[in-house]
């Protein structure tokens, strides 16, 4: 299978899950440079957060018309995540990429076994800004750490912690996703390795494409299905990672 047909059916998927969970899009993107299209991990890194700002902002407006982002909380959420993210996308540069890797692997599988607890009934009446900004402060870390957009934990703290429920926590974490993804990706400047353009803006299209189909799909599936889907897409890309590191 050609190189540009590979980007574009996974550029595809990714947007699918961006529109559709709100999240997993780097995740997802990550591995399928690595593996699928021969990215070394500086530079799939890097070229995974230019796709994914350009497709959560992308997604971000199509949930926005339906009135499932909260903006309030998102962007005290996402503010507080911007230096955290910068820092931590600085320091990541001087890891061993095995480091990184393992890292990622251990935080998307507790991601994924948090979203698979029962959810709460319903949110709480208030939701306490230091709460928010605190939640904020850990995932930019994260997010600039290992060089993800973070939807894959924007979204469990959404519902865990902040109680929002899981279509508008799904619209919210877009919001998360676009700023963080912008902060990490200023750090990461100059950096990133030999990004292949030519892959990367296919792959880009097509996930955009991909994230307007996730955001129908996410209107006929239940919220509950959703986090139960999203959990299992992150415990299986969890293994793989982290069987590749020990292997």
């Amino acid at each position: 299978m050609s190189t540009l047909i590979l980007a574009l059916v996974a550029g595809a998927v990714i947007g699918l899950a961006l529109g559709a969970l709100g999240g997993g899009g780097s995740v997802l993107a990550v591995p399928a440079l690595i593996y699928l299209l021969g990215f070394s991990p500086a530079s799939a890194t890097t070229a995974s957060l230019i796709i994914v700002t350009a497709t959560s902002a992308t997604a971000l407006y199509a949930h926005a018309r339906d009135g499932s982002v909260a903006w309030k909380t998102g962007a005290l959420f996402a503010a507080a995540g911007i230096v955290p993210a910068f820092l931590a996308g600085a320091a990541a540069g001087r890891l061993p990429a095995v480091v990184l890797t393992g890292a990622f692997s251990v935080v998307a599988a507790v991601a994924a076994l948090r979203m698979l607890r029962p959810a709460r009934s319903e949110p709480p009446e208030r939701i306490r800004p230091a709460k928010v900004a605190g939640a904020g402060v850990g995932l930019g870390a994260v997010t600039g750490f290992l060089g993800v957009g973070g939807g894959f934990l924007a979204v469990p703290a959404l519902v865990g912690v902040l109680g929002l429920r899981m279509k508008q926590a799904v619209g919210t974490s877009l919001l998360v996703i676009t700023v963080n993804s912008l902060a990490a990706l200023t750090a990461r400047t100059g950096t990133g390795g030999d990004l292949r353009w030519e892959v990367i803006a296919p792959f880009t299209g097509a996930a955009i494409l991909g994230a307007w189909d996730g955001k129908r799909l996410a209107s006929k599936i239940t919220g509950q299905t959703l986090q139960r889907i999203f959990a299992f897409v992150l415990l299986g890309v969890a293994a793989l990672m982290l069987i590749d590191v020990i292997v």
